[in-house]
């Protein structure tokens, strides 16, 4: 008998991607806990991993070799990711809070979320200088400064360890382009005081070869947008001022209730705060046990400590300590693809250097590049013919790309019968129904989407935004919804937690749309299924699939390529910022796409399950007119084109395909049949109007293009690559 998947039963939650928390990711996907729910929240999908910085900014690496990509990590982990900055923790109530909603609960919690290097107390500082911390602002700023023209005046505040490695990259990218007018390192207090005299002296002379000033025991008073003040009057010009001036820490765990040492979590050597359920690790924490300073290197040597402690503390088992060493061996960028390497009062340094560096941080970062790909189930030694072709070879796709095929779909509603009644009116493969009651015109639609990403409130933000297309693409407005949830088998307590975090997230769509939640439905399955049924109210007769007329430009309001996105990312082969931008774009609202769009629309359809090819194929059967689509002007979501051109494909794919075999396609081409999630609006309009209208979803926020035109050869769909 198969066995049913054991109940989740405790939220072990992860705030921050820092490097133990990634670590710690990896370790459980090798060996996750049976009942735990693991949770991470980091308000990016990726995470910049911060010794390779200096060698970014000095030209050596790509930005995105720094990143570890969390959305993939949490996949490979079996942990669901949500994308948002914390910005207060209640310990009392065991509660996360993350803007924009529903708090997040956990039973054992660890925060990892660094430091920053903003300097909130220094005037100009916020307006016209970038903090080394986070990565984030800082890369995006400095590589674009850095491929400008002309002569360049830089500035680093702080003469530590990250100050030194900072400016020695920054004179050495802009003086390898001919670029550099003058790099100025400043420290309130003597320089490069960490590390021994031998190590200090390799420093400066490399320094003062790269042309570097080094200012001293001066003050910043005041930074401005082309020079810094310092305390004695002097002026120190920079077109960019940075700072590495020590470490601070988020200003928002001051109302945590936690025990803090300067801002820091304190922590015991079990690596606990002050709330035994709370850990705390990486360089936000302080430990009272061992103070030290900050560096990656304890984040590192603590994640083993971590991943133990937050197991027994789910399962009720010992607890262990954590022992850090007392000195670490400091890697020191100079620059040039030379470091220095200082360990117990001696150092070394040279190319020789660089190269064991790099080694180093390669190997950190390729534990998070090869992750193992997610293996087909192997099918038992005995079984039913047509099971292998049945079952596939890659995992079964969510949202749209989990639905049956048109084919399939058509054949069996073709032999169903109605009941003919006046107040309906049939609208053969059109989005919804119209019905009329008592003279109001009322459409209704249902639609539900199997879980394709792990955040609850973001698959019910998606499917909610997915099922009220229907709505829309008939020009109507919003009225009521009932909600349809599949919860995976959870303890009451988690069922209760999943079941406010989705109907936050639905109210605030529907009540954004205008429309009402009247009631719905839970049940227990193996896997989050959200879905919902919604009505609306037509001011005017509705737009449907029928009245296109020949000539008509079609508007697309939305990239495509969500379903080759999603499958890719159900594999772990896609990157996360391309998953996450997918996301956004299947979260945008297409309620005033409608309304710019239905004065003037003759037919109107959203792009869904079926695929562009799909959706078109309905618009043109239900017309009959033809359509050419001008392939270069289809707008692509990011990384979509890169993933179809290596052979991916949603499940769907071969369905959609096989409606229009007559139309030959390969590689990125193919995305005109991968099936939508939350797709846009496609509308036939007058040509004559198409550019205003166009302009009007721009200025509004749609991504939206002009992807072809009607024609009078009925039912034909043709490609074309150029366009008048």
């Amino acid at each position: 008998m198969h066995a049913p998947p054991l109940p989740l039963t405790r939220d072990l939650v992860l705030i921050g991607g820092g490097h133990s928390h990634a670590l710690v990711l990896r370790k459980w996907a090798m060996k996750p806990l049976p009942g735990a729910r693991l949770t991470l929240i980091n308000p990016g999908p990726c995470a910049p991993y911060s010794g390779m910085l200096p060698g970014f900014v000095a030209g050596h690496y790509r930005r995105e070799e720094l990143d570890i990509d969390l959305v993939r990590l949490a996949r490979f982990a079996g942990a669901r990711i949500i994308l948002g900055a914390a910005e207060h923790i209640d310990t009392l109530q065991q509660r996360v809070h993350v803007r924009g909603r529903a708090p997040i609960a956990y039973d054992v919690a660890s925060i990892d979320i660094g430091i920053t290097s903003h300097m909130p107390d220094l005037p100009g500082f916020a307006d016209h200088a970038t903090p080394a911390k986070p990565l984030d602002e800082f890369a995006a700023r400095w590589r674009k400064f850095r491929e400008e023209s002309g002569p360049a005046l830089v500035a680093v505040i702080g003469g530590g360890i990250a100050g030194t490695e900072l400016v020695l990259a920054m004179a050495h990218a802009l003086k390898s382009r001919g670029r550099l007018a003058q790099a100025t390192l400043i420290d309130s207090d003597k320089a490069l005081a960490t590390v021994n005299d031998q190590a200090r002296q390799t420093l400066r002379r490399t320094m003062s070869a790269l042309g570097v000033r080094l200012e001293e025991y001066a003050s910043v008073a005041r930074i401005e947008k082309d020079h810094i003040r310092l305390q004695d009057g002097r002026e120190i010009l920079s077109d960019f001022t940075t700072g590495a001036a020590g470490a601070l820490p988020y200003r928002w765990l001051e109302n945590s209730g936690l025990d803090l040492q300067d801002g820091f979590i304190r922590v015991g050597p079990t690596l606990q705060s002050s709330a035994a359920n709370l850990f705390a690790v990486g360089d936000c924490a302080h430990m009272d046990h061992a103070p030290r300073p900050k560096a990656g290197v304890y984040a590192v040597r603590q994640a083993p400590v971590l991943f133990h402690n937050l197991r027994a503390s789910l399962t009720g088992d010992p607890l262990r300590a954590y022992h850090p060493q007392k000195d670490y061996l400091k890697l020191v960028s100079l620059g040039e693809r030379q470091a220095l390497a200082e360990r117990f009062g001696r150092s070394f340094s040279g190319p020789l250097m660089w190269r064991w560096k790099n080694r180093i941080d390669q190997s950190f970062m390729e534990q998070f590049r090869d992750l193992p790909a997610m293996e087909p189930p192997e099918l038992p030694a005995e079984h039913t013919v047509g099971m292998a072709e049945a079952l596939g070879d890659k995992p079964l796709c969510g949202g749209c790309g989990a639905k049956v095929g048109r084919g399939a779909l058509w054949s069996a509603l073709g032999g169903i019968k109605t009941a003919e009644r006046e107040d309906i009116t049939p609208l053969p493969g059109d989005d919804a129904a119209l019905l009329t009651t008592g003279g109001a015109r009322q459409v209704i639609s249902t639609d539900h989407l199997r879980s394709f990403c792990t955040d609850p409130a973001m698959m019910t933000r998606i499917s909610a935004v997915h099922a009220l297309g229907d709505i829309w693409a008939m020009g109507a407005e919003p009225q009521a919804a009932t909600v349809n949830v599949i919860l995976p088998r959870l303890s009451p307590e988690l069922q209760t937690r999943s079941l406010a975090e989705i109907m936050e997230v639905a109210s605030d769509v529907f009540t954004t749309a205008g429309a009402a939640i009247v009631g719905g439905h839970t049940s227990i399955g193996d896997e989050l299924t959200i879905g919902f049924t919604v009505t609306g109210l037509c001011p005017k007769a509705p737009i449907t699939l029928a009245g296109s007329r020949p000539g008509d430009a079609l508007i697309l309001t939305k990239p495509i390529g969500s379903g080759v996105l999603m499958a890719a990312e159900m594999a772990g082969k896609a990157n996360g910022a391309w998953v996450a931008s997918a996301w956004q774009q299947m979260c945008q609202p297409q309620d005033i796409a409608s309304q710019i769009l239905r004065p003037a629309c003759h037919a109107m359809t959203d792009v869904t399950g079926f695929g562009l090819i799909g959706h078109l194929l309905g618009v043109c059967e239900a017309s009959s007119v033809g359509a050419e689509v001008f392939t270069d002007r289809v707008p692509l979501m990011q990384g979509a084109k890169t993933l179809a051109e290596a052979g991916i494909r949603s499940s769907l794919f071969g369905a959609n395909q096989g409606a229009t075999p007559e139309l030959v396609t390969h590689g990125w081409k193919e995305l005109l049949f991968d099936p939508q999630t939350a797709g846009g609006l496609l509308a036939a309009v007058p040509a004559s109007d198409a550019p205003a209208l166009l302009d009007q979803l721009q200025d509004a926020g749609y991504p939206a293009a002009i992807i072809g035109r009607t024609n009078s050869v009925a039912g034909a769909i043709t490609l074309s690559e150029g366009h008048p």
